[in-house]
């Protein structure tokens, strides 16, 4: 069911993603529901695989049950005429087992593909809809192991079941079938062995559960020494730490080893266990068969398609008998997959919620009290308002709340208490892809995404043509620098715009904002990373931005803010001052103070000139 924001839960700390349970009597349930999920869209498929694999199965079983006239036929002579017409008869039954495999093989495949694509866009989809707190707290690798492996076993558990069905099961049914006509008492004493084969290795699937996922969170902490070693390459090699991610990496590597020789050991226990087993049962066949034929003249054909029978229903009963153990790999990747999608999707779409009209612009936020964790508020009773086409500047100490206010406007989170309005209208009660299309953001730290300058420059408006990508870059200032560049728009900005220097990926982070159009621009420290040299042509980016625009901006370096129409000093989450930068100053207050802790204690008022305006 879809929840409101009303019903979504309160600011805490970030909240853990549920552990699937473990226990045997769950294991019908997540079948039912792979089924449900999953295996009934490819209900016909699996129903054709199966009957193809029936046909294979009663290929195999009639080539044994024809072992009986062949063998008798050799004995008797005469009937060796029979015996060649026999012989095209296996090897047409072979053949049609061959195709029969073949094609349900294909089948199979093309459905498990198609579930576990399924699977990847569903788990991918309902990440899209948790909010910041969801992610707070994870590595980006825990949920990149879930996407890659985890839908694998929602097709190897229900494959694995069908297949067992279609070829094992009865494949077995009906080489049974052949040795209980050709002699009933040798085909008790086959069977004899089943129950203790099924007893060993039941013992065996509660020891390899935990060791199946430690194998996956062992996978989840490589690819997160990995991706930590690659993008933090510069501060790996600037601090020597190359010893220290190499001995990281051997402890993650060595505990994937560990698990995964156990889970081995434990998957190849169904082989012993079979062949011992079988062994015994196939030499009590042959010693009790062999004094049936030779001392009570039995009919030396039975027996010997009896034995043939039970050679050939070796290697299914031998998969069925590490079914378990299979099913039960599958069904650990399996819970991974729904410990996600068991998370209420904090964004998930309402529906009937009004669009999000902006006319003029004009913010308020109304005793407005959050937190992170339950024990650290960062705002109480919080109030502010932000005139339209004006620019509002929160300053204050770090810590403070400043970022918290651009992030609850944008609905990354939810308040604990109070609301906030955009022209009258409480952000939480209307449609939230139309709040964030009214903004425009621009942080410190840019993230690009992997392709073009064009690509990610248009991501501020999709479909939006060269020209109009062109005029936005431009009024970001960016535009020569960007024909520079022997390939131009098409030059690659590499991973997390690796290719890039910081003024250069601000001032494309700010032609999308400027291509996006939005009537509310929001800017978090903006500057606060780059050099002078850099900041100046940013500064003159942002004039361009936030013309005609309600801009609300985060700053710690406050000659960027000083010719702001209203300064806000945050302090204990509370707005302790507002005022212009002349009436703060006289004043002698707070900002005052903060002033003056950047700029000395003789400082007086002064105004910059519009290129330093943010």
């Amino acid at each position: 069911m879809l929840m409101s924001d009303a019903q979504t839960p309160k600011p805490s700390a970030p909240p853990a993603i549920p552990k699937a349970s473990l226990k045997d009597s769950d294991n019908l349930t997540m079948f039912r529901r792979l089924f449900v999920e999953h295996g009934r869209k490819h209900l016909a498929s699996y129903v054709f695989a199966i009957a193809l694999m029936s046909v294979g199965a009663g290929a195999t079983a009639y080539s044994a049950y024809l072992l009986k006239p062949v063998l008798n036929g050799l004995i008797e002579g005469e009937r060796f005429k029979e015996l060649r017409m026999m012989a095209w008869i296996v090897f047409g039954l072979f053949a049609l087992r061959g195709i029969s495999t073949y094609c349900a093989s294909v089948i199979m495949s093309r459905a498990g593909n198609a579930i576990i694509a399924a699977a990847q866009s569903r788990l991918f989809n309902h990440l899209l809809r948790q909010d910041m707190r969801f992610y707070n707290g994870r590595h980006s690798t825990d949920f990149i192991t879930r996407l890659v492996y985890a839908p694998n076993g929602v097709r190897d558990t229900i494959q694995a079941l069908i297949t067992s069905i279609g070829r094992d099961v009865l494949t077995l049914a009906g080489l049974a079938v052949v040795m209980f006509l050709q002699d009933p008492q040798l085909a008790l004493i086959a069977v004899s062995v089943v129950p203790a084969a099924a007893f060993i290795l039941s013992r065996t699937v509660g020891r390899m559960r935990k060791f199946i996922r430690r194998t996956y969170a062992g996978a989840t902490q490589i690819m997160e020494t990995m991706q930590e070693t690659v993008q933090g390459a510069r501060i790996v090699k600037s601090f020597n730490l190359e010893e220290t991610m190499r001995t990281r990496m051997a402890l993650n590597i060595r505990e994937v080893e560990k698990s995964s020789n156990r889970v081995a050991a434990g998957l190849a226990i169904s082989s012993p266990v079979a062949d011992t087993l079988a062994g015994l049962a196939i030499g009590a066949v042959i010693f009790y068969g062999s004094y049936r034929v030779t001392i009570e003249q039995a009919d030396a054909g039975s027996f010997f398609s009896f034995v043939a029978a039970m050679l050939m229903a070796y290697d299914p009963a031998r998969r069925l008998a590490r079914l378990r153990l299979d099913v039960q790999n599958g069904l650990t990747s399996a819970r991974l997959m729904y410990e996600v999608l068991d998370a209420p999707a904090a964004e998930a779409q309402v529906e009937g919620l009004p669009k999000l009209d902006v006319a003029h612009g004009r913010i308020v936020v109304e005793n407005v009290d959050f937190r992170y964790r339950p024990d650290e508020a960062v705002l109480a009773g919080f109030n502010l308002v932000v005139k339209p086409n004006q620019t509002t500047a929160l300053v204050g100490p770090s810590g403070g709340g400043k970022s918290t206010i651009i992030a609850l406007l944008q609905r990354f989170y939810a308040p604990e208490s109070g609301r906030i309005l955009i022209d009258g209208a409480d952000i939480a009660q209307v449609d939230l892809h139309s709040l964030r299309a009214k903004i425009a953001f621009v942080s410190q730290d840019v993230f690009l995404f992997n392709g073009s300058i064009r690509d990610n420059i248009a991501l501020g408006r999709p479909g939006a043509g060269d020209e109009e990508i062109f005029a936005a870059a431009r009024k970001a200032h960016a535009h020569d620098f960007i024909c520079g560049f022997s390939t131009g728009y098409e030059t690659s900005v590499g991973e997390q715009g690796a290719q890039l220097s910081g003024g250069q990926k601000q001032r494309i982070a700010i032609a999308r904002a400027i291509l996006k159009d939005a009537p509310i621009l929001l800017l978090d420290e903006p500057t606060a990373a780059l050099d002078s040299e850099s900041e100046r042509e940013v500064q003159k980016a942002l004039d361009e931005l936030r013309i005609g625009r309600t801009t609300l901006v985060v700053a710690h370096r406050l000659q960027t803010i000083i010719n702001a129409d209203t300064i806000v000093v945050i302090e204990g989450g509370r707005a302790a001052e507002a005022g212009s930068h002349e009436q703060l100053m006289a004043l002698g207050g707070v900002y005052r103070t903060f002033f003056a802790s950047q700029f000395g204690d003789s400082v007086e008022t002064f105004k910059e000139p519009a290129s330093a305006r943010p």
